[in-house]
């Protein structure tokens, strides 16, 4: 992809911020065509044929690729924007879903825990009741308090005393806030990870230290920074959060566990500022030369591309429980039954394409495409009581007879 010209927008409302700027420069020297839209002035067009925008109320010129930069204030509008360039075949580092998967802080503890990736004991309550077992099953106070929401440290507190907490808890739930509960991870003693993730690796991380008392690292609370150089451990768990999220370019948070890394937050609009100071390095540019080189494979929702065929659709398979444990993918004769295996998950590791002569384990988990019904019959049955259809009461017979 060296020397090609690539025709990038980047979607701000703030072109004068410094991550813009270093964004804007970044391009600008490396070439390309480069201009700052304010996402608010677009208008999305769906009476034509095909997905169109408008923006600033005339006909949008062809780009190649955009770099999303959407603030949480406009987060279901921008991402309504983003969706529609993603229609259009246009190529977006982090896609509409990713963005909302990380803005909300519940859907993505949802999403990752379910892949595996270590986080602080987190839960969400809404009942007042249900409050102190909550506390009680994360490890009991201290415990932090955090926004669904909150965004640079705002919203996120640190109760000591579970009575404290319950307090705090019962006012938010009182203004309508959602919180989440959450383990206070004290080794941390107010540090922080952040790694910025590019594309399929880290290129820069930083050590974000909170100043005096404060237990919030954040720079804007007055945290310090210096570069630090990650453990494998902890750069494998930043990439693949951030791509679990839907992410490509993410800032990613961990708290450094006594037993390794914790993801507390994936940020789909990462600052730029710290870490480019802290590290010295051009982090702008790594973000500008990983676009430029992916404009020609568009981010696509493959759901919805993979289930138009009637009968065919994405399924997930679990061998847990599975008579198929301990053969080969190829003894299963997926693909003569018009399926196909796109992934194998075992654990943490993650094997695209597999072939037909690994061996399946109880723990394994297939990602496949094809027949829906063919894939219906490998699925172990679960026992469930026959739904036994019962009689219209009285009343509602005679209704029924009119």
């Amino acid at each position: 992809m060296a020397g090609i010209t690539v025709k990038l927008a980047i979607l701000s409302r703030a072109p004068q911020a410094y991550s813009t700027q270093r964004l804007l420069a970044a391009a600008e020297q490396r070439g390309h065509k480069v201009r700052v839209l304010n996402t608010l002035r677009f208008s999305i067009d769906l009476a034509g044929e095909e997905p169109d925008l408008l923006y600033r109320g005339k006909r949008l010129s062809d780009y190649d690729a955009i770099l999303p930069r959407i603030g949480s204030s406009i987060t279901y509008f921008g991402t309504a924007v983003v969706r529609q360039f993603e229609q259009m075949d246009v190529y977006t580092p982090n896609t509409a879903n990713g963005i909302s998967n990380a803005r909300d802080k519940l859907r993505a503890t949802q999403i990752l825990s379910k892949h595996n990736i270590d986080m602080p004991a987190t839960a969400f309550v809404r009942n007042r009741a249900d409050v102190r077992p909550a506390i009680e099953s994360v490890g009991g106070a201290p415990v932090v308090i955090k926004l669904l929401e909150g965004t640079q440290g705002i919203g996120v507190i640190l109760a000591p005393q579970v009575k404290v907490a319950e307090a705090i808890i019962e006012t938010l739930h009182s203004t309508r806030q959602n919180v989440l509960i959450q383990r206070f991870v004290s080794e941390s003693r107010g540090r922080d990870v952040r790694a910025l993730v590019v594309g399929d690796r880290v290129v820069a991380a930083m050590r974000r230290t909170a100043a005096g008392d404060e237990f919030r690292s954040n720079v804007h609370r007055g945290g310090t920074v210096e570069a630090v150089t990650l453990e494998p451990a902890y750069e494998q768990a930043a990439v693949r959060a951030a791509q679990i999220m839907g992410l490509r370019v993410a800032g990613v948070d961990m708290l450094e566990g006594d037993e390794g890394p914790l993801v507390m937050e994936v940020n789909s609009s990462p600052g730029l500022q710290g870490i480019e100071a802290a590290t010295g390095l051009d982090v702008a540019g790594a973000i500008i030369d990983y676009i430029s080189g992916q404009v020609n494979f568009p981010e696509i929702d493959v759901r919805q591309r993979l289930s138009v065929s009637t009968g065919y659709g994405v399924a997930e398979l679990t061998m847990h429980g599975s008579e198929h444990v301990g053969k080969t993918l190829g003894d299963l004769g997926l693909w003569d039954r018009d399926v196909t295996v796109l992934t194998l998950h075992r654990g943490v590791q993650v094997v695209p394409n597999p072939r037909k002569h690994v061996v399946l384990e109880a723990e394994d988990r297939l990602l496949c495409f094809g027949k829906l019904e063919e894939m219906r019959g490998m699925i172990p049955e679960k026992k469930r009581r026959r739904a036994r259809v019962r009689k219209l009461p009285p009343e509602a017979q005679d209704l029924a007879d009119g």
